[in-house]
């Protein structure tokens, strides 16, 4: 019996699994590792500190999403062995791998910014990155009657890059419902140079921050957060005063992967198009645990799928491996007010208005926003659970097209 051994079971192990299930030829057993059997809804923590979800409506275990043919292990990852390739898990089972599929994804590391996750975590200062902390964030929130709001990126990268911007759009929306956006300061720190990684983007994302009032810091490398004095403090001496802040935290690799296949912010170097690590013939990444420079969200992991499943016949069958994907990304940008944004992009395009995903008729708009956008990001929920984690094909390109987009 050949074993491919999948690390993670979110979203791209749970759907790299299922689809290699069906795919693979006989005598593989497929076995997905995992230290808890709680599958969360990541796109759904933006939406659950404004009351729209319930923690419970994001959560499920995460055996039932995958196939009965995969063989499923609830237990800590103790050590990986690449020399040997073995698995050394928690419990005391130790895992020997043909193939190996790192999808342990990234963790935050609040830690590691001296003061964050000292006094006033989850009292002034919060994350929405996780379940507890957009829970407890909600419950704040349900409290605010008013003050300096400041959302802060520590660094990148991050998951989902745009979700702090996400945030303070939805915060303006929220504040401005009940009454409490004239009482409310609302401050976007980040360490880039404009709202957003991409120029185009960039323009047309903080054109809207400043249009609803929201102040952009740029440039602010935190380096301290003094939770007494509610004070932010950047590593060239500038501070930023806050009642509030919801902090999107140092993000790293998955302990203890990131400890033997790690770079040193614990990511796994990884080939840019193919996906096999750039250190190992014989281990594949996958979504957020690569270094790949494209985002780490769902639907990267998606295409990333897309690519990787013919690629890992190809491993088996012993044939060269496609040089396929070509970092496309796409999400949708909650804007507030019932409406959203949507961008489409990749490592060497950036994104660029237009109509997707058909030319000309879309539904949906890219870099504008629309009540239609809004909806599709509501039910991509139902996408999500129904046929992305399931691997079910999407009717997408795995491909960047440049069909139905336009320069600006």
């Amino acid at each position: 019996m050949k074993e491919l051994v999948i690390l993670g079971g979110g979203t791209a192990g749970t759907m790299m699994a299922n689809k290699l299930v069906r795919a693979l030829p006989d005598g593989w057993r497929i076995t997905v590792v995992d230290r808890d059997d709680h599958h969360v809804y990541q796109p759904g923590l933006l939406f659950l500190p404004f009351g729209d979800y319930e923690a419970k409506d994001l959560v499920r275990p995460r055996g039932r999403l995958l196939h009965r043919d995969v063989r499923y292990i609830v237990s800590p990852i103790d050590r990986v062995d690449p020399a040997a390739k073995t698995v050394a898990l928690g419990d005391g089972t130790r895992l020997v791998w043909d193939l190996l599929i790192v999808a342990t994804g990234t963790e935050l590391r609040p830690e590691l910014t001296p003061g964050l996750a000292a006094h006033g975590w989850r009292e002034s200062a919060y994350d929405f990155y996780t379940l507890e902390g957009s829970a407890a964030l909600g419950r704040r929130l349900d409290r605010w009657e008013g003050g300096r709001m400041v959302v802060n990126i520590v660094d990148m990268p991050i998951k989902c890059p745009v979700a702090p911007m996400e945030f303070a759009l939805l915060a303006d929306a929220w504040l401005t419902k009940r009454g409490l956006r004239e009482k409310t300061e609302l401050v976007y720190v980040t360490p880039l140079d404009g709202a957003f990684t991409k120029p185009v983007a960039s323009r047309v994302l903080g054109d809207m921050l400043a249009k609803r009032g929201i102040q952009v810091v740029t440039h602010f490398n935190a380096k301290s957060v003094d939770g007494e004095a509610r004070t932010l403090t950047s590593y060239d001496g500038r501070t930023e005063d806050y009642d509030l802040l919801v902090s999107v935290p140092l993000h790293g690799g998955t302990r203890p992967v990131a400890e033997a296949l790690g770079d040193e912010l614990g990511f796994v170097p990884t080939d840019r198009h193919t996906l096999l690590s750039r250190d190992h013939d014989h281990i594949f990444v996958l979504g957020d645990a690569t270094d790949l420079p494209t985002s780490k969200a769902g639907a990267v992991a998606h295409f990333q799928g897309d690519v990787l499943l013919p690629n890992v016949l190809r491993w088996i069958d012993e044939r060269p491996l496609a040089p396929d994907f070509d970092g496309h990304a796409n999400c949708f940008i909650e804007t507030g007010h019932g409406k959203a944004m949507l961008i489409d992009f990749s490592y060497d395009t950036e994104p660029l208005p237009g109509r997707f995903p058909l030319p000309g008729v879309g539904p949906f708009t890219l870099l504008e926003e629309s009540h239609v956008n809004h909806w599709g990001k509501l039910a991509f929920r139902w996408v999500y659970w129904n046929m992305l984690v399931k691997g079910e094909e999407l009717p997408l390109d795995h491909r960047l097209l440049m069909a139905g987009k336009w320069s600006r």
